[in-house]
């Protein structure tokens, strides 16, 4: 890892840039998947299966007889664990959307607004070297409790052209209507434009890896999504009452999602430092993933700052998608946090929790997206609609003043709309 001290605040900019690929190459690439499959459907998908997944599949939706074979293959163990981090996630993440309060904004006019499920969603899994089943819980519950009509999932099939069985178990348990065996670009393309099997749904959901975020970026030119989402981050703040330990492993936690992770940690203690360096030496020598880990660090930095506060506005401006708050007072430090997708408190709070089991979301945005957008929750799959209903005596109350603002702006046709009415109810005066 990088090791910064005291980086003045205009070098921020550039010393916090996340990794990526070369963009050109990837927009390029991901457009012309997008063309095939929005051009020849299903034998699009065969084609990207064969070149990306090393599979020939005659067939992407997952069979009955699939979902009991992947049940048989998770243990009890494992069935277990996944039922308790359900039951976290749909405390947390259940609401009462059915509520409508009507507000009378002007005697006479009434406005009020109704909570609906968006009806299709399509919920993107990732696989590749490290299939994240718990992704199925974090997006399939939330949208189960939202009432979708339609949960679609979508997950890279492995060379034997079957999806990993605790992701088809778990997209069971939590009811998905429909899985397929799909992934990459070719995965968001299929949701988005519809194939001859794969339906066309209203909003994507998902993180991914720089295609399949790039896939999303694209298509929202004629769907919806959730948020970017990319390569995983996560951001340490740490002072001298932190356990460096913790700090390393936590650090190594996301670095082997992937070589384009991106870990960072941000420190007052030269002790902090040492020690921390010295424990991802020791932790990342037994990890299986180590290679993976390894890379993702070079992409990383160990930042030494002269405050928590300092900490914090730095922070705040990289906008991470996970924050660690390892420090005195990390309740209050944490009332500081206005820029991070989710915030976890205090030695005891690993990001770990937050992925599987706690209860809040781990579909988190990504890239300094958190300054503008949140993590999923029951929400995401939901949308509002407003009504308003006018009576004789909300015309007459209100009708002068949209009268003399529709004036403003040269629309007659719309202060007609009004006046139409006041003379109808015999209340018209000139405007």
């Amino acid at each position: 890892m990088q090791i910064v001290k005291y980086p003045p605040k205009e070098t921020w900019a550039a010393m916090l840039k996340r990794p990526s690929i070369d963009t050109v190459f990837l927009e390029r690439t991901v457009a012309n998947i997008l063309k095939d499959v929005r051009e020849n459907g299903d034998a699009a998908l065969r084609h990207c299966a064969r070149h990306f997944d090393k599979v020939e599949l005659d067939e992407f939706l997952v069979r009955e007889d699939e979902y009991l074979e992947a049940e048989s293959l998770v243990s009890e163990e494992l069935k277990d664990a996944i039922a308790v981090a359900k039951g976290n996630i749909e405390k947390f993440h259940a609401v009462d959307s059915s509520e409508r309060n009507v507000i009378e904004t002007t005697t006479g006019v009434f406005c009020w607004k109704k909570i609906v499920a968006i009806e299709k969603v399509g919920l993107y899994v990732p696989a590749g070297s490290a299939p994240l089943f718990s992704t199925v819980l974090m997006l399939v519950i939330p949208a189960k409790l939202a009432l979708c009509k339609e949960i679609v999932v979508t997950s890279p099939p492995n060379t034997e052209g079957k999806i990993d069985p605790a992701t088809l178990y778990a997209a069971k348990l939590c009811g998905a209507t429909k899985v397929f065996k799909i992934g990459g670009a070719q995965a968001i393309g299929a949701m988005a434009y519809g194939t001859e099997t794969v339906p066309r749904v209203d909003k994507i959901f998902g993180p991914g890896n720089q295609f399949v975020t790039e896939a999303k970026t694209q298509i929202i030119r004629t769907g919806a999504i959730d948020m970017p989402a990319g390569p995983s981050e996560v951001a340490v703040l740490a002072d001298e009452t932190c356990v460096p330990a913790f700090v390393a492993a936590d650090l190594l936690s996301q670095a082997e999602h992937g070589p384009d992770s991106q870990v960072i940690l941000v420190t007052t203690s030269e002790n902090v430092v040492a020690d921390t360096l010295a424990e991802i030496e020791r932790q990342v020598e037994v990890l299986p993933r180590k290679e993976t880990a390894q890379q993702a660090l070079e992409n990383s930095k160990i930042i030494l700052v002269e405050s928590i506060e300092t900490g914090v506005e730095l922070l705040n401006a990289y906008a991470p998608e996970h924050l660690i708050i390892a420090t005195e007072k990390a309740d209050a430090v944490a009332e500081s946090i206005v820029n991070a997708g989710s915030v976890f408190i205090g030695n005891y709070s690993c990001e770990s929790a937050g992925d599987y089991a706690s209860g809040t979301n781990h579909t988190l945005p990504t890239g300094g997206a958190a300054r503008a957008y949140s993590g999923v929750s029951v929400s995401s799959f939901c949308k509002t609609i407003t009504f308003q209903r006018l009576t004789a005596e909300g015309i007459k109350n209100l009708g002068p003043t949209i009268e003399i603002m529709a004036a403003a702006e040269g629309l007659d046709a719309h202060k007609n709309a009004i006046s139409i009415r006041r003379e109808w109810l015999g209340g018209a005066d000139d405007v």
